[in-house]
């Protein structure tokens, strides 16, 4: 009878200790997974990014290395801004300039990553091969578009827009979606001897060869047939559009190849 209850006694002991353990181990876990969150640094590269050959396009701190498409001398008055340590484009103010945010080089081969939010319902793109003249009012005659869509917004149910596709040219190659304003999307754009391919969150949206026969002609059925010089370029300067609804932007990284 004694050894029965020490028996119990112990085998009692025993499951608080395990309880104890595994709560701690819980505890600790939890605690990891917070410090990571809180203390997540934005903006930097990590020693071996910078081995691989990233490059930041956003220091977190300026507009250094971008200006307006075709101002350049009204950058500083734009909506553009850094805050918070995000590229954020103030678009509801109406005293600011106006205008897309491109930057200062061209590329031609390499892939891009960025972090963008939009505002609710918002609407927004980024374009690649961009042609700066004043010949060009605006960046969209010449570049491609990368969708940026807030969910609620209405072209969310059109397949030619939606997020993460090739803006009026094709719909999403695999099904993707866009988070809610206040969560962070990322996006890569890859473009290597005129190959492009567009990522959201992950999953493959768009995939275009611009020299390709199959390319012009789907221009030529497109809203952009009567942009003589749209989509031509495989090298140009990279812009972010101001479009009436405040973006957010950070981690913006490049990496030639």
């Amino acid at each position: 009878m004694k050894q029965s209850f020490l028996l119990n006694v112990l085998v009692f002991i025993f499951f608080l200790v395990s309880c104890r353990v595994d709560k701690k181990s819980e505890d600790q876990i939890w605690h990891t997974k917070k410090w990571v969150k809180e203390n997540q640094v934005h903006n930097r590269l990590l020693d071996v990014e910078k081995e691989q050959g990233w490059t930041l396009l956003f220091d977190g701190e300026s507009l250094k290395g971008w200006h307006l498409y075709n101002k350049p001398d009204s950058t500083q008055f734009s909506g553009w801004q850094v805050k918070e340590g995000t590229l954020f484009c103030d678009a509801t103010d109406e005293t600011k300039v106006f205008g897309d945010l491109v930057t200062d080089r061209e590329y031609e081969n390499y892939e891009l990553v960025f972090d963008w939010q939009m505002a609710i319902r918002g609407n927004g793109g980024v374009f690649i091969n961009v042609q700066e003249s004043p010949e060009y009012r605006s960046t969209y005659q010449t570049g491609p578009e990368y969708q940026l869509l807030e969910p609620a917004h209405s072209d969310t149910n059109t397949p030619l827009k939606r997020p993460g596709c090739l803006w009026g040219i094709s719909p999403q190659l695999n099904p993707a979606q866009a988070k809610i304003t206040g969560q962070w999307n990322t996006s890569k754009i890859v473009q290597n001897d005129g190959k492009i391919e567009f990522y959201l969150n992950g999953k493959l949206t768009a995939k275009e060869d611009l020299k390709s026969r199959e390319w012009r002609d789907k221009i030529a059925n497109s809203n952009f047939k009567d942009a003589p010089n749209f989509g031509k370029a495989t090298q140009g300067k990279i812009a972010l559009q101001n479009w009436y609804f405040d973006s957010w932007f950070r981690n913006i990284k490049i990496r030639e190849l």
